[in-house]
């Protein structure tokens, strides 16, 4: 096991920022006795300091005797309530791409980096962000699923470097990518239209991004190219891969992404996701679904489809 682990939990207190040792949680202000990591942003905000000492705190023997709950006894919520910006990477896995694109009757595409093209996001509403366990209402008859890796940014960053990109994410978390793919294109426009797709209704419905269920450092993972990636619906394997297949790093992601707008702490990237998508073979989700993601030394979020919102 990881160290430590950061998750956000539902208390009487409402949402509180929780440290994860042993499969313990402890309540992140109440063992530090520092009010600013009541919230996970605020640790992330404090992320040069914040690591070392909740590492050293885990590390050490200062939590027996604090108090702390199982952690199959608490509410996990998503770890940053709320992301300050979710940007999610478009067309990063080359078998994904070019399944998506048999699915559509179109030819084999070409590898972006042979036309000089660069990481691409688009972006999903902060408050669309949910955790590990929660129902997600189903909002259109073609509720797909995407398994990412998401990296938490920990400090603030702007024009980096690839070399130096990933010096800036404090953590790493599981993430789905949910798509209602029937809502993207929009009737009565034709598919040359540079107006044909509506992105928020495709990827920015309500509790469109699970994500967690905690975060695990940085330094708990190294690289975090080499990670196995896989997907189930109600136990039925549907993706299986590894982040070495990524067209674009997450670091060249990040680099890109800071060259354009400054990225904070608290802001998560999802960085695409691998073949075996529900797209590729016309299957969706029903209600009553489970799906899970699993992403190597970071653990498993599950969501449950529920029945379509009033």
């Amino acid at each position: 096991m990881p160290g430590f682990r950061l998750m956000s939990v539902l208390t009487t207190e409402g949402a509180r920022a929780s440290v994860v040792v042993d499969d313990r949680v402890f309540d992140a202000e109440e063992i530090t006795a520092d009010p600013r990591y009541a919230s996970i942003l605020g640790i992330l905000d404090d992320w040069e300091h914040a690591e070392p000492r909740l590492r050293a705190l885990a590390s050490s023997r200062q939590l027996t005797g604090m108090r702390s709950q199982p952690i199959d006894k608490v509410k996990a919520l998503t770890p940053v309530r709320y992301p300050t910006a979710i940007y999610c990477a478009g067309a990063n896995y080359m078998d994904h791409v070019a399944n998506m694109a048999k699915s559509s009757g179109l030819p084999p595409p070409q590898d972006p980096r042979v036309l000089g093209l660069k990481p691409w996001h688009f972006l999903k509403p902060s408050r669309c962000a949910v955790g590990d366990g929660d129902i997600v209402a189903k909002p259109s008859l073609k509720l797909d699923w995407e398994a990412e890796l998401a990296a938490v940014i920990g400090r603030t960053c702007r024009n980096v470097s690839m070399e130096g990109a990933l010096d800036y994410v404090a953590g790493y978390t599981v993430a789905n990518d949910l798509s209602a793919r029937d809502l993207g294109p929009r009737n009565g426009l034709p598919d040359n239209s540079p107006f044909k797709y509506d992105w928020v209704a495709h990827k920015g419905f309500e509790h469109s991004c699970p994500v967690g269920p905690w975060i695990t450092p940085a330094s708990e993972i190294g690289d975090p190219q080499i990670l196995g990636i896989k997907s189930w619906v109600n136990g039925s394997l549907k993706q299986d891969s590894n982040t070495n297949q990524m067209i674009f790093t997450t670091a060249e992601q990040i680099a890109n992404l800071s060259s354009r707008i400054t990225l904070h702490p608290g802001d998560l990237v999802l960085t695409g996701t691998p073949a075996g998508v529900g797209a590729e073979r016309g299957e969706f989700l029903e209600v009553g679904d489970l799906v899970e993601v699993w992403i190597e030394k970071l653990g498993k979020l599950t969501t449950h489809i529920g029945p379509p919102s009033l």
